[in-house]
């Protein structure tokens, strides 16, 4: 049974974007049966091409990648998502909608900021830089998180575990 998370931030363009090409990599070389979306509340409608580039560096295939809706996901026909992660200040503080979680109740939530690395100062090769160290230290809590036994967890010890690795 496969494990859906759902990493928010306001725009989908970028830290969010960094953490699904994370966290499906990660998966997939461990031999982890988990499955990440991203999307954002006011989705800018494109990714920020730094976004791929250090993805793709880093040997991540971003093919098939888009900004979109949160709304995508609280339909019925979307996954049962077992984790909802907000990497950005701005989407934590807003009020998400009610997504489900595989047993029919809710998702466990958590917040893991990371700050904005398309507002690093200087120039393209200060941001390069900035992205990927924002991909570095998304990969870690992304590796901690598949060292958890997810499918043998209930929502109340993967929500104590989510907020022990956001502490880290």
């Amino acid at each position: 049974m496969t494990t859906h998370v759902l990493i928010l931030c306001t725009h989908n363009s970028a830290r969010s974007v960094l953490a699904e090409g994370m966290l499906n990599h990660l998966a997939r070389q461990s031999g982890h049966d988990v499955c990440a979306h991203s999307a954002g509340s006011a989705p800018s409608g494109r990714l920020n091409p730094f976004a791929i580039e250090v993805l793709n560096r880093a040997g991540i295939d971003t093919t098939g990648y888009r900004s979109k809706h949160w709304n995508e996901f609280t339909s019925p026909d979307a996954p049962a998502l077992a984790v909802v992660i907000t990497v950005c200040d701005s989407a934590a503080a807003e009020p998400c909608p009610v997504f489900f979680g595989g047993t029919g109740g809710p998702p466990a939530r958590v917040h893991w900021g990371y700050p904005d690395p398309s507002h690093a100062p200087g120039g393209d090769e200060a941001k390069r830089r900035a992205f990927e160290l924002t991909r570095q230290a998304i990969g870690y809590r992304m590796l901690q998180l598949l060292a958890l036994p997810l499918h043998a967890m209930g929502r109340d010890a993967l929500q104590s575990a989510l907020v022990d690795i956001g502490r880290r």
